[in-house]
């Protein structure tokens, strides 16, 4: 399972380790991702997603997982993310 947020592609980045005397060992910084589910009003169910904590705030600030999808462009959201968004879009204009 690659360590990256679905939604925001947050992943691993390296850096040193720089000791008292400066002596640099390679590290890795790992996102903190997170197992959410989240619910779709428009869709009435549960969206299971690996998102980041910032990536979290992010989507209840802009008001959901309807709206954060439906703010950002359809070109940075993988294939099962497009399908999402347009299932939404097509129960929010059918009703």
């Amino acid at each position: 399972m690659a360590r990256r947020c679905v939604l925001t592609g947050k992943g691993v980045q390296a850096g040193n380790n720089v000791s008292h005397a400066v002596n640099r060992t390679r590290r890795r910084f790992l996102p903190n991702l997170q197992k959410v589910s989240l619910l779709s009003d428009t869709l009435g169910e549960k969206v299971k997603l690996r998102l980041s904590t910032s990536t979290i705030r992010t989507v209840e600030k802009r008001g959901g997982i309807d709206g954060y999808l439906l703010s950002v462009p359809s070109t940075s959201l993988t294939g099962d993310l497009r399908k999402l968004r347009r299932r939404i879009e097509q129960a929010k204009a059918s009703a």
